[in-house]
């Protein structure tokens, strides 16, 4: 399942110590999977809500529609809930109610959220989409869960 790229990433992941690291990891995370748009999302057990950490290529008047997501309520929130990837193959033409109306406003089209999760214990969420239609594979899917596991031990150690 690990190519050299994906090790690669990972071990980028793992060093990134910029002044911003989410955004950076992110931006690396979307480059290895030729996506222009992507979240990361920490969830706040005091809140119980998913608090965004990092974006690329959100437009900049949905933010506040995702600065906080409750769990249960659009792609990050759902695969929260579900402890499970939420994918959508067009997020423009999607009538699955997973996609919220505001979403189709970030003009992305292939879409995949995954929960980030240790033990049953969820920590966030990681998000990444595509300008066209998409289905992510089981081996990408497999692979940004791998990358989740990376994210939970760099940024939620405690």
């Amino acid at each position: 399942m690990n190519t050299p790229e994906l090790n690669h990433l990972l071990d980028t992941i793992q060093d990134e110590n910029a002044p911003n690291p989410q955004l950076g990891i992110l931006q690396h995370i979307l480059e290895y999977f030729s996506c222009t748009t992507g979240t990361y999302h920490r969830f706040d057990t005091q809140t119980e809500l998913l608090q965004l950490q990092a974006q690329v290529g959100v437009p900049d008047f949905l933010l506040p529609k995702m600065t906080e997501i409750p769990v249960g309520k659009g792609m990050a929130g759902i695969a929260a809930a579900r402890k499970e990837p939420v994918q959508v193959c067009n997020l423009q033409t999607d009538e699955s109610g997973v996609v919220r109306p505001g979403a189709k406003d970030t003009k992305v089209e292939g879409a995949i959220t995954i929960p980030l999760l240790r033990e049953g214990k969820l920590f966030g969420t990681l998000g990444i989409a595509k300008k066209e239609p998409y289905e992510f594979t089981e081996l990408e899917t497999a692979q940004l869960l791998e990358i989740g596991q990376v994210l939970i031990d760099k940024f939620d150690r405690g």
